[in-house]
């Protein structure tokens, strides 16, 4: 997979034909390798209290302004990443209480186990500072998606197949003001389960783009908040 310079990653990712392994920050990480996770190793374990889960968010209202893709071909395995993307970091700061808010709004382009795996995860950790800075200004995010692959990964067969986007967010703020919003590379695995049938997210991996230095300061801006989890 090519970053182009422009996209500073924020960790070094390994791609196999097999599949997509990444180094990750707190983006859509693989929950099992989380402290505390059944499954996880008991020599984990903290030896402090864990932080009490992040409150879910509150209903949607009518000033509510999350993406809602419409007409997107299930069947075009790139047009379900790119909605999904969509989705998962379209924020709304006045509603969400983080990222994993707009995660479950996606979760209509999810696998069924994907999609149960990521309602029974309680993200335990705050948001972020660039969220705090977002919910200061009652802001939601848009995105750009645009596909971040050059041609050299596995092939799409009938029921399996591989996207890697680039999302690069903004953030407006109901009071009028505009900041960066999410930027990350997003490697996705899709499946369905036969030809013409349905594409799902099976899996993701997520690595945080660093956000470019502000024109006013010479030194770079500190990686974007936590991602979809």
């Amino acid at each position: 997979m090519r970053t182009s310079p422009m996209r500073t990653v924020a960790a070094v990712v390994v791609v196999s034909v097999t599949g997509l392994v990444a180094l990750t920050g707190c983006g859509l990480r693989d929950h099992g390798e989380s402290v505390g996770v059944p499954g996880s190793s008991p020599s984990a374990v903290p030896s402090v209290a864990p932080k009490a889960p992040l409150p879910s968010g509150r209903p949607l209202g009518a000033d509510a302004r999350v993406p809602r893709p419409t007409g997107v071909d299930g069947t075009d395995a790139t047009e379900v990443s790119e909605a999904w993307a969509q989705v998962a970091y379209g924020y709304d700061t006045k509603y969400d209480s983080g990222p994993h808010d707009a995660l479950l709004r996606s979760a209509r382009w999810f696998t069924a186990k994907k999609a149960a795996a990521e309602r029974s995860y309680h993200p335990a950790s705050g948001a972020g500072n660039d969220w705090n800075t977002w919910a200061g200004h009652h802001a939601w995010t848009t995105v750009a998606v645009t596909a971040d692959d050059d041609g050299d990964g596995p092939t799409d067969t009938a029921v399996l197949a591989y996207r890697a986007l680039f999302v690069e967010g903004t953030a407006h703020g109901r009071d009028g003001w505009t900041g960066t919003g999410p930027r990350a590379n997003v490697y996705l695995k899709l499946t369905r389960t036969g030809p013409g049938r349905p594409w799902r997210v099976d899996e993701v991996t997520t690595v945080e783009a660093a956000v470019p230095p502000s024109p006013s300061s010479p030194s770079s801006a500190s990686p974007s908040p936590s991602t979809p989890s």
